[in-house]
């Protein structure tokens, strides 16, 4: 008992050691962050704050809180607002179902893994303007593959102009959006898979676990850390999608986003104060996302990992 007491105060003493080294070694990265993060950051919210004048340069007022105002009771802001949201819930649970898909097969032992993983990360190597100019492309009303196709086969849609009808819009931009970053998806969760020891499932086996069995009751529990850091990095992108909307129908017929109303009231509108809050909106909404699968995933990581322990 005396010795466990004696080496409980060198623990903790260890503990702080690497804390501080800890901190002394983020430290340079978090200056960077400040510098060129934060000061952004604050900038935008001050031009928020403020109404500028396009006819004289240099003159502005300080108009306080009224373009956000402005911003929340507008009607364009909320169907941007629900159209972000709806695209996320949608693009990023389709992705994590094929992702975790890909990964399962990418995990497996076969000959031509190697280029099967190859092969599946080439759509996510593709810029997004060339992916969104790709499948504008094979969309298109009359010389498009998916109405070329449909209408050689028979099939109805084939004189459906996708990109200009509401709701056909949005599934196109969803489509594109998940062929294109599924397998970013995939390649987190395939690195969690080979994080797990194959102990585990030898073990299952021998327990006479099925298939299914060892995937819910090993591969699942196990994965969660990684389905979490997946799910945050895709969300995050996802709400603030720009250039795919943009470059297939600039916003148009239901897929207008949140980043696009606020580029067209800062860049085509001049509007530099109202744009800027939508900015800032955006930018809240995204981190008030973020602290929910922190605060609720995280905790389920920490239950988790005490229960290995």
């Amino acid at each position: 008992m005396e010795a466990k007491a004696e080496r409980l105060p060198r623990r903790r003493s260890l503990f702080r050691e690497e804390r501080r080294l800890g901190a002394a070694m983020v430290a340079p990265s978090l200056a960077v962050i400040a510098l060129v993060a934060a000061y952004q950051i604050c900038y935008a919210i001050w031009l928020s704050l403020n109404e500028y004048s396009v006819i004289t340069p240099g003159l502005s007022r300080f108009v306080g809180l009224d373009n956000y105002i402005d911003a929340l009771g507008s009607s364009e802001f909320w169907e941007a607002f629900k159209t972000t949201v709806l695209f996320t819930v949608i693009s990023v649970s389709l992705e994590l179902v094929l992702g975790l898909a890909m990964a399962l097969v990418m995990h497996q032992a076969f000959r031509g893994r190697a280029l099967l993983r190859a092969v599946v990360l080439v759509p996510w190597a593709i810029l997004t303007v060339v992916t969104a100019i790709t499948w504008r492309t094979i969309f298109e009303p009359e010389l498009g593959f998916v109405n070329t196709a449909l209408s050689s086969l028979g099939l109805p849609g084939g004189d459906v102009v996708w990109l200009g009808e509401e709701g056909y819009a949005l599934g196109v931009m969803i489509l594109a959006d998940v062929w294109k970053t599924a397998p970013f998806m995939a390649l987190l969760l395939l690195a969690g898979l080979q994080g797990i020891p194959n102990d585990l499932y030898d073990a299952a086996k021998v327990d006479g676990a099925t298939t299914w069995q060892r995937f819910r009751r090993v591969t699942l529990p196990l994965l969660i850390p990684a389905i979490t850091v997946a799910l945050i990095f895709r969300t995050l992108d996802a709400l603030r999608i720009f250039d795919l909307p943009y470059v297939l129908t600039k916003g148009a017929n239901g897929t207008e986003t949140l980043s696009l109303i606020a580029q067209k009231e800062l860049v085509t509108n001049r509007n530099t104060g109202l744009g800027s809050a939508l900015s800032v909106l955006t930018f809240i909404t995204v981190m008030g996302i973020s602290f929910l699968y922190i605060r609720f995933m995280g905790g389920n990581i920490r239950a988790l990992t005490k229960e290995e322990e």
